[in-house]
């Protein structure tokens, strides 16, 4: 059957069952959105910017699991998209992105809406391609799914001239992978490392589970609560892992990192084997790696990425592999040998922790009955919500306060852009979330700066009837920025302070959908009930929280502290640590130094 380039490309995302493409259409791309219409195999999402198409097809991915897709043009299309692509890039998500490109002709000669869109693409990427013959297209798309869904995961961008979509060839897509011989991820772990690995944990006095987005991604959550569950070993989780194992259990200590709890931070430090199972020890985790290792440990390290490895710290048992795999494998070995940690030394490492717990690190004083509480909002959703809700972040301070005060309880129910940071995410995530599970509560934390990023897609909610919440906690700052402009740059507020808002309700109303203003802590839930009964009726919310202007997110470990060396809320500086931990808020702190 002869095909046009572009009908290739419609039916390939067809026979990998693609629900939805989500993009913008272009010169470039006018022969593929001409298929699109005319072959009618999926449904098609315009976004308003490039950018917002990649994030909502990145949270389409991580709420769905499979792989998301985004189609742009070329030149200023390509490199809009790059902001997207690269946020999945560092949460490893799975994405196939298809750019159109100038016809092969015109390459290299600074043609009307030109890039070297591969060139550009090529840091953030797992793979791209570039599509030159229209008879390998099938087959390229074929391995751009493979290779976007296996192993660890990430985007792959096919760039496709323009005359290749034009052209004509016989389609015929493979049902079965095809043999990548330079590719070929390790999904199972080393016998022998994890015996050792078994035997190591078991002998611990202080064990501990370091757990990461890597096993939300290798749905891997079920086997990380049977290990941890049969050990009695207390676990703690990064940023990207939330939801990965039930928040509201005993063993678990809360996240750990630059913003994590008391009890988690110093737990890890104190530790003396540590399993760190789809996690890489990253920079907002562990700042000083030198630090981290002044206390003695053995560290055991699992990922199916190699070169996530030893990459920041030293590594006793380095395994490869698929974390369900490696865990599910650690588990029947754990029952057949009766290797599990010392029951007495763990008892006493558990009395440790409580008194390290029972310090609270995220009380706070929510006496005012007329300002509210960033915290507080964050607590009435999740009661609200039965802890249930999708919940998507910007980045900031609301990002942080959502991660602490939000029970995730599930994987998958918690997207936010956790390596690279980026702004303007939170409602393309929603709306790529509500399309992949249009039956669950989708609920957008925002910042009254971040929101403004990707604002234009209250429009496409509008057209595609995605009903979500927008929560925005406004104090009219970044934030996170001012917050470390208070402790280490002398109070100096440069450029964080916004002095010309919109009227969020209006723009709101201006877009279709419903606004609200919420100033004083007792309309709190009020409000938020009134938004799921219009979520249910199908509208669209936006909620404009007028929260503490200066409320800063404790604890916090600064840059070159080791997580022992948190600043710690007022209430907690108060009081003496139980335990012989080094608290260096048990000294005066400086907050003019610099980190």
């Amino acid at each position: 059957m002869q095909l046009s380039g572009a009908q290739i490309v419609v039916q390939s995302l067809k026979a990998e069952g693609v629900e939805y493409v989500f993009g913008y259409p272009g010169g470039a791309v006018l022969e593929i959105y001409d298929a699109i219409f005319q072959l009618n195999k999926f449904k098609h999402i315009l976004t308003r910017h490039e950018q917002a198409a990649v994030h909502a097809a990145d949270a389409y991915a991580r709420t769905s699991g499979k792989v998301g897709v985004a189609l742009v043009t070329s030149g200023p299309g390509a490199t809009n998209a790059l902001t997207g692509i690269a946020t999945a890039y560092s949460d490893s998500i799975p994405l196939v992105v298809i750019s159109g490109q100038v016809a092969k002709p015109s390459i290299g000669t600074d043609a009307f809406q030109e890039v070297d869109t591969v060139g550009i693409s090529r840091p953030c990427v797992k793979h791209n391609f570039l599509v030159t013959d229209v008879n390998e297209l099938a087959n390229t798309l074929k391995k751009a799914f493979q290779i976007a869904a296996s192993g660890r995961p990430g985007p792959v961008v096919v760039d496709i001239p323009k005359d290749v979509t034009q052209a004509m060839a016989k389609f015929s897509y493979p049902q079965e992978d095809i043999f990548i011989r330079s590719y070929q991820p390790v999904v199972q772990g080393h016998t022998g490392q994890i015996k050792k690995a078994v035997q190591m944990f078991a002998s611990a006095k202080r064990p501990i589970v370091y757990f990461g987005g890597g096993i939300v991604l290798g749905n891997a959550s079920q086997a990380l609560i049977d290990f941890v569950r049969l050990t009695g070993a207390p676990c703690t989780g990064t940023l990207m892992g939330l939801g990965a194992y039930p928040s509201g259990d005993k063993q678990y200590l809360g996240m750990l990192g630059m913003h994590g709890t008391y009890e988690a931070n110093v737990a890890m430090q104190n530790a003396d084997v540590v399993l760190a199972v789809g996690a890489r020890f990253d920079d907002r985790v562990v700042s000083v790696p030198s630090k981290f290792l002044e206390k003695p440990k053995k560290i055991i390290h699992v990922d199916v990425d190699p070169s996530s490895i030893a990459k920041r710290v030293r590594v006793d048992v380095p395994i490869v592999g698929d974390v369900k795999n490696v865990l599910s494998e650690m588990i029947a070995l754990c029952e057949k040998q009766d290797s599990v940690p010392n029951r007495e030394s763990l008892d006493k490492w558990w009395k440790t922790i409580d008194a390290w717990r029972s310090r609270d690190c995220l009380w706070f004083d929510n006496s005012s009955e007329d300002v509210i509480k960033p915290q507080f909002v964050v607590q009435k959703l999740a009661e609200v919500t039965n802890n249930s809700a999708i919940i998507t972040s910007d980045v900031g301070q609301h990002q942080m306060f959502t991660a602490q005060y939000y029970p995730f309880e599930r994987p998958r129910q918690w997207l936010n852009s956790g390596g690279l940071g980026t702004m303007g995410v939170g409602l393309p995530y929603a709306m790529g979330a509500k399309l992949a599970a249009p039956e669950q509560d989708v609920f957008c934390i925002t910042g009254e700066g971040s929101i403004q990023m990707n604002i234009q897609e209250l429009s496409t909610c509008f057209q595609y009837h995605i009903p979500v919440t927008v929560v925005t906690l406004n104090n009219g700052y970044l934030g996170m920025v001012r917050q470390w402009q208070e402790l280490y740059y002398g109070n100096r507020e440069s450029e964080t302070y916004f002095d010309s808002l919109p009227d969020f309700v209006k723009l709101a109303e201006a877009y279709g959908h419903v606004g609200m203003r919420v100033t004083k802590p007792s309309e709190v839930e009020g409000a938020l009930r009134e938004a799921l009964k219009h979520n249910r009726e199908g509208r669209l919310v936006f909620i404009d929280f007028i929260t503490d202007k200066k409320q800063n997110v404790f604890p916090m470990v600064g840059n070159g502290k080791g997580l022992d060396e948190m600043v710690l809320p007022a209430h907690m500086r108060e009081t003496k640590a139980d335990s012989d931990v080094n608290d260096v808020n048990d000294r005066d702190y400086d907050t003019r130094s610099v980190p």
